[in-house]
């Protein structure tokens, strides 16, 4: 199996942490250099010199906000012009829970802005240099609520949604130019975006974090919370070569959490 990504130049947002550090992780250890993204810069210089480098790679960091799609542009457009960009992880941090119903439209536009708005900007900063490659893998983190939305992620489940409908209408138009866009659906996982979601159920339901937990574990066949290299496992299968027939798809990495069939 062709899981060499020796030559290979990702970049993983949302790096400093969870799965996009994990991410990053498996994605150096498969060989590839990798720049990663996000807003502390810290935290990336840690990240950035923990990378295995055994094949010679060249990992790099750039600190900005997904939210300021101005900056991001101009960074991924810099990183771009410094070394073509193969492999794009985009993946960025939940909105807030709470009811579709009562969030207010700055909510909505905000989510929009982190996510879909930013995946476009960084979709065409690199595109040109994945089409000269004949090399692309693009891989969006989104959610298991694009199979069944999530009860108390109204917004999430909403802007989670378009990137899936914008993610498999990219697949279709540029599977031509050897590039693959797909999606993986994280289940529970035990990253910083869990324990914020325990918590606040925890709160509005006046029980402890870890009856929640048990509750939330209980609706898993596997009876336990993913880890975020188990999830970054699969998004680094994807980038490889081995994957290049495997496109338009949303993967779930759920311990079988998620009922539907398709």
């Amino acid at each position: 199996m062709q899981l060499d990504l020796n030559g290979r130049h990702a970049l993983v947002c949302g790096a400093s942490q969870g799965i996009g550090r994990a991410s990053a992780i498996e994605l150096a250890e498969l060989g590839a250099s990798v720049t990663l993204l996000a807003r502390s810069a810290d935290a990336l210089r840690v990240v950035a010199e923990s990378l295995p480098q055994a094949h010679g790679q060249q990992h790099d960091w750039r600190s900005v906000d997904m939210l300021d799609t101005a900056s991001l542009q101009a960074t991924t457009i810099d990183i771009a012009a410094s070394r073509p960009v193969h492999i794009l992880i985009n993946n960025s941090g939940g909105p807030p829970g709470g009811p579709a119903y009562i969030a207010t439209t700055a909510a909505f536009e905000t989510a929009f802005r982190q996510h879909l708005l930013a995946g476009q900007t960084l979709l065409q900063a690199l595109l040109p240099g994945m089409r000269a490659s004949g090399y692309g893998r693009i891989v969006n983190v989104i959610s298991t609520s694009v199979k069944e939305p999530i009860a108390g992620l109204g917004v999430s489940n909403t802007v989670r949604a378009a990137v899936a409908g914008w993610a498999k209408t990219l697949s279709g138009e540029l599977a031509a130019d050897g590039i693959t866009v797909n999606n993986v659906l994280p289940g529970y996982t035990r990253t910083g975006r869990l324990d914020s979601l325990l918590a606040a159920k925890a709160s509005a339901a006046h029980q402890s974090e870890d009856e929640i937990a048990q509750d939330l574990i209980a609706t898993i066949p596997a009876r336990r919370f993913g880890e975020a290299s188990e999830v970054a496992a699969v998004i680094a299968f994807l980038c490889t070569p081995a994957a290049a027939y495997v496109n338009g798809v949303s993967i779930a990495v759920d311990g079988g959490r998620t009922r539907a069939l398709s």
